[in-house]
């Protein structure tokens, strides 16, 4: 089935049902997406990120015929990640396959392309991070990550029955949002930095206290006050920690809190701006609770001294979080446009299916 079709005023047919594979499929690599995503998260989290030593084989073998009486310790959250990394690699394949045979909009194959090249790429930085021995690609290889989790929710949306039947277009209240919406997005991919940073660099934290900071809102890092908190750090048998680290969660903090003021912005517009049941109003009141969320597990994570499980978790909603921010900001920008909103989302008849039309007429 290829979709249910109706006609405009002008009789140019568009499609008003999703193409059922294709949205299917991409459900499906979405969700392998995120379990890769929450799976890196533990090899991070766990410090097993260097398990296995080489790439592509895992100590010697085809990685596919490695034997499963040696994953044992890092070594199974490693290589579970290559593998689930190969399988999200060949659901891309098949979805973009499924896109060109199914999907005869033209932007849309163009987006499948992307998905293939950005997986690709993906891997190739996975690889080099093992190879190279550099934390600095961890940092790319994360932002990729989630952005290439953002376009599979979006392929999700513009294969749905909603954005095909043009209910995403011409609203322009709902527009008058996007540019701060896009701010947030913004905001989060720095975020994502910041925190990659962060992971990567297989230290402890740096502050070991919240919402206080060493007692303070910005405690002081000069040489004497560093040397007193790494005194205090060593009776807690925690490593050392330089004034950069410190600085480093400062910057995350602070981002997370003119995050949240501008999520609760968005809230709050959304309310006075649109009537009760819009969806502008659901959609960001789940922002503002998923970001409390969000802060409350880096909360925890302090807490627990960064417990393996709860970093993974802080990690995962972010994920899902920059997805969602994407796919909000998408949304937004849809909204903004009227008069093109069929030619955008629909399935237009050619011209020379029209052509051909008329001689037979």
């Amino acid at each position: 089935m290829r979709g249910e079709f109706t006609c405009d005023d002008s009789g140019v047919r568009v499609i008003t049902a999703p193409v059922p594979w294709v949205h299917r499929i991409a459900w499906i690599v979405a969700t392998a997406t995120f379990l890769l995503i929450v799976v890196g998260g533990l090899v991070t989290s766990k410090g097993v990120g260097m398990s296995v030593p080489d790439w592509p084989t895992t100590y010697g073998y085809n990685m596919f015929l490695f034997p499963y009486s040696k994953w044992v310790g890092g070594i199974f959250w490693e290589h579970s990640h290559r593998l689930i990394a190969s399988g999200v690699g060949l659901l891309t394949l098949i979805l973009a396959g499924a896109t060109f045979l199914k999907d005869r909009r033209g932007w849309v194959r163009w987006l499948a392309v992307m998905a293939v090249l950005a997986v690709t790429i993906q891997g190739v930085l996975g690889g080099l991070r093992v190879t190279l021995y550099k934390d600095q690609i961890g940092i790319f290889h994360t932002a990729l990550a989630q952005s290439f989790f953002g376009l599979l929710l979006i392929f999700i949306a513009i294969t749905g029955r909603g954005f095909l039947r043009g209910t995403w277009f011409a609203d322009r209240t709902a527009a008058s949002l996007r540019w701060l919406v896009l701010a947030g997005l913004a905001l989060t991919y720095f975020q994502i930095a910041v925190a990659a940073t962060i992971r990567h660099q297989h230290a402890p934290l740096a502050i070991c206290d919240f919402p206080s900071a060493y007692g303070q809102l910005i405690p002081a890092t000069d040489p004497t006050a560093l040397k007193v908190i790494n005194a205090q750090r060593q009776v807690d048998k925690i490593a050392p920690v330089t004034a950069g680290q410190i600085y480093l969660q400062l910057v995350h903090r602070a981002g997370a809190v003119v995050l949240l003021l501008i999520v609760i912005a968005t809230a709050i517009l959304s309310i006075k701006k649109t009537p009760l049941g819009h969806w502008l109003r659901a959609w960001s009141l789940v922002w503002v609770g998923a970001i409390l969320l969000q802060i409350l597990l880096g909360a925890i994570t302090i807490w627990s001294n960064k417990a393996a499980d709860i970093a993974t978790s802080h990690m995962a909603l972010g994920a899902l979080l920059t997805g969602y921010a994407i796919l909000f900001t998408f949304r937004l920008f849809c909204a903004a446009s009227d008069s093109k909103a069929k030619e955008i989302s629909g399935l237009m008849e050619s011209k020379a299916s029209k052509k051909m039309k008329v001689v037979a007429a």
